[in-house]
């Protein structure tokens, strides 16, 4: 989905001050930037009413939570009940996050799983989805890079905007 919303140097060194700690106040953040109190509290608000920041939600490892098993599932399905699916797919726990694709796959749909037998029970509850047409799995084996901006930020922060 395209934002409007576009961060300048400024706006990155402030969200690379709340990668770094997603719980800092205003201040800190104004001391860690060199930048004013007011600067970075408008910027925030800013950036907030632009839903240009996520949740702060904590990335918990399913490991963790007894999902050590990772999946991907590709699916293609009938595009007209692409709104329910995605509801039913949101009612399964063990969905951690759906894409929709462009291409020769409609949908990205990641997955945790206790073993292989409940890896088997998630893709045929995933598959039972009315609209769901046919679905491919992959299981994750290893992270190689994990989900950062921080790359992008310091980019930005060092090119500038455009």
């Amino acid at each position: 989905m395209a934002h409007q919303f576009r961060a300048d140097r400024i706006d990155a060194r402030i969200i690379s001050a709340l990668v770094d700690d997603p719980r800092a106040s205003a201040m800190a953040i104004a001391q860690r930037t060199g930048l004013s109190r007011n600067t970075v509290q408008a910027r925030l608000a800013k950036l907030e009413g632009a839903d240009a920041l996520e949740s702060f939600q904590r990335r918990v490892d399913p490991a963790t939570l007894g999902y050590p098993l990772r999946a991907f599932l590709f699916a293609n399905v009938t595009q007209r009940k692409l709104a329910t699916i995605a509801e039913e797919l949101d009612a399964i726990p063990e969905t951690l996050e759906v894409q929709g694709l462009s291409g020769t796959v409609d949908l990205l749909i990641q997955v945790v799983a206790r073993d292989a037998d409940d890896l088997y029970r998630i893709a045929g509850q995933i598959l039972e989805i009315d609209g769901i047409e046919r679905t491919t799995t992959s299981l994750v084996m290893r992270d190689l890079v994990t989900y950062r901006v921080t790359s992008l930020l310091n980019e930005l922060a060092h090119r500038g905007s455009s």
